[in-house]
């Protein structure tokens, strides 16, 4: 469903976002959900009381209290938890002190997240919902570091290690740190549209609406880890021919390394089988085309590596859970304008 409720010609009610936060907390975690709200309230002209969008606050244990940050930055407390009743959104920060956050903060938590409309924690801000008992059930993500220790403290929850934002019912949790400004972004196009956050996005000079299912690591990134590694030749080398038809044989030749040698080294230093590693190099190629170029779905999957459009679709849905058209339809920036594409777009 698409809500667009907040057009420009017409009044649309102000969203009080409270931001739970507390001595310890990351100040990122902070500022960057909430910069995403004051920036859409600055596009749109509605920087005064009456007309904006979102109303922010930060919530301590006292109004006015000095929320010392992790980084030692300090913040003001606008309100206090106990003060904050039937918000629109309740966000919870994350920082190294979350798991032992106050107590007062989490019992106040669970009276609180029922009366508002939906709530999300940035980071391991999801240890305090889960401590608040508001995961049970669901699935949730968190800082990649802390993901096995979440799933051991809490085994009903379904913790999702390599995802940077998930949506499970009126609760919503992301990854670390600036997977907060993605979920917000996600937040704010349910609320007010597409066109709406990716002019909020542009201002940020973010990224534009990462999909939550997308990992939390690029393959760029990891194989920076391999930098002078046994497998980095062979992991740039791969980056560069991710287009081409490769077996297991082949990226053990290049190795010069028997296969059976080849793929325990890969898996420990890569964490991953290189069958999976190289369909992440492929999507990740494929994204910036769809995002980019009004190539067919065909012809990127072709461009891409993938041994057909079929193949292509399949191990898109399955990563990103929806279809290489409808990701096309939702987020292509490149162009200057949404593709709609030919019959192939049903992909």
């Amino acid at each position: 469903m698409k809500h667009n409720t907040c057009p420009q010609h017409a009044p649309a009610p102000t969203r009080r976002v409270v931001m739970a936060a507390y001595d310890g907390a990351e100040v990122l975690d902070i500022t960057g959900p909430l910069s995403v709200f004051t920036a859409a309230n600055a596009l749109l002209g509605k920087l005064d009381a009456p007309q904006r969008l979102y109303s922010i606050e930060i919530a301590g244990p006292t109004r006015d209290a000095a929320l010392r940050t992790c980084s030692g930055i300090r913040l003001l407390a606008d309100a206090a938890w106990q003060d904050c009743w039937g918000m629109d959104t309740l966000l919870v920060a994350g920082g190294p002190a979350a798991e032992h956050g106050p107590q007062a903060l989490v019992d106040w938590l669970r009276l609180a997240a029922p009366t508002a409309r939906r709530v999300g924690s940035i980071c391991t801000g999801a240890f305090l919902l889960a401590r608040a008992g508001l995961l049970e059930g669901r699935r949730a993500t968190t800082h990649w570091l802390r993901t096995e220790q979440l799933q051991k403290l809490y085994p009903n929850i379904a913790v999702q290690g390599d995802a940077l934002h998930i949506k499970d019912g009126q609760i919503y949790s992301s990854a670390g740190v600036t997977a907060g400004i993605d979920l917000a972004l996600a937040l704010l196009e349910e609320d007010c549209g597409r066109a709406l956050a990716l002019n909020v996005a542009r201002v940020m000079v973010v990224y534009l609406k990462r999909p939550g299912g997308q990992s939390q690591f690029s393959t760029a990134l990891l194989s920076q880890f391999q930098d002078g590694g046994s497998l980095a030749a062979t992991l740039q080398w791969l980056r560069e021919n991710h287009h081409q038809e490769l077996s297991n044989e082949d990226l053990a030749a290049h190795a010069s390394m028997s296969l059976r040698n080849f793929a325990r080294v890969f898996k420990r230093e890569t964490g991953t089988t290189p069958a999976q590693y190289l369909e992440s190099i492929r999507l990740e190629a494929a994204v910036k085309r769809l995002e980019e170029t009004c190539q067919s779905l065909e012809t990127i999957a072709r461009e891409c590596g993938f041994q057909s459009g079929e193949r292509f679709r399949l191990a898109f849905a399955r990563r990103f859970k929806i279809t290489p058209g409808q990701y096309r339809n939702r987020f292509q920036t490149g162009t200057g304008q949404e593709h709609h594409g030919g019959p192939d777009e049903t992909y």
